[in-house]
């Protein structure tokens, strides 16, 4: 269970990392934001590492091969922005809260052959601000 709870950890890591980029090149953080989010992400890598010496977990172990999709994390870091030919998951779900995608559903929950619960579900999806 520990690895793949650190797997998690780590893509949602860089995932934060990569929106940090943008948002440095874009130029809406401060420096103290910048500082923050920079010493905020420096910390949690150095617990992904240790939590990966105490389950006896090689780091690398972490960028998990998802067959004909690929890897969960890029081999040799992630830029965002920059396109490569076969792309991670990272960098799909990192191209996802850059661009914004709405996802629509209808979801029934039921017990012998009875809708017993229907919800409608919208979900936006972004790393910009949603205004109303």
């Amino acid at each position: 269970m520990a690895p793949l709870l650190l797997t998690l950890i780590e893509l949602i890591r860089q995932l934060m990392e990569a929106q940090v980029i943008r948002r440095m090149e874009a130029e809406a953080l401060s420096d103290q934001d910048l500082e923050r989010a920079a010493d905020s992400l420096q910390k949690l890598e150095a617990q992904v590492v240790q939590l990966c010496e105490i389950f006896e977990i090689d780091p690398a172990d972490l960028n998990v091969d998802l067959g004909e999709i690929g890897t969960l994390l890029p081999a040799n870091g992630y830029y965002p922005g920059k396109t490569s030919a076969k792309p991670t998951v990272l960098e799909l779900l990192d191209r996802l809260l850059h661009t914004g995608v709405v996802l629509e559903g209808d979801l029934d929950l039921g017990l012998a052959q009875l809708n017993l619960i229907h919800a409608k579900l919208r979900l936006v999806l972004t790393s910009r601000p949603i205004t109303p």
